[in-house]
């Protein structure tokens, strides 16, 4: 019986809308940021939270996409410039506050200058820094996820269900 549950729980949790590779993602900024501000999820989602992390930058510094995906918004929402993609599967991440330097419907890959990273991100101790998000879903039933957790370079790691 333990094993029938475990191969269960072994299923949902690789069980994929597209390949395990597809959720793999750099990271925005080059060279590798100091994480200023960590992920705290929400819960439940409309709750306070902070609902990404924030990266330590430079004003004028490139920001890149972190997968492939479509940009499905690039300007500004509450006098913030935002850009938000939507990679396959469902995920999509957003950068703020950036310039874009892309427009939606626009197609990019891992790796593409999506922008520049503006100075003034609110609670920031340096100079700039990059509020980087990710949820699953549509946005009116988001689930919000630590983008980090996402990142190829996060050794995946599963943990045994029991003593």
């Amino acid at each position: 019986m333990r094993w029938i549950a475990l191969l269960t729980t072994l299923a949902l949790v690789t069980a994929a809308p597209a390949g395990a590779d597809d959720f793999r993602l750099d990271w925005p900024l080059r060279p590798q940021p100091t994480v200023t501000r960590a992920f705290d999820a929400p819960r439940p989602n409309w709750q306070r939270g902070h609902r990404g992390v924030d990266l330590a930058g430079a004003p004028g510094q490139p920001v890149y996409a972190a997968g492939a995906a479509t940009v499905v918004f690039a300007g500004s929402a509450g006098g913030v410039p935002v850009v938000s993609l939507a990679h396959p599967g469902g995920l999509r991440t957003s950068y703020e506050p950036v310039s874009a330097a892309v427009r939606p419907g626009q197609r990019v890959l891992a790796g593409t200058t999506i922008g520049e990273l503006v100075g003034g991100h609110p609670g920031c101790g340096g100079a700039a820094c990059l509020h980087w998000g990710a949820m699953w879903g549509p946005a009116s039933r988001a689930d919000y996820v630590d983008p980090l957790g996402l990142l190829a370079s996060t050794p995946i790691r599963l943990k045994p269900l029991g003593g």
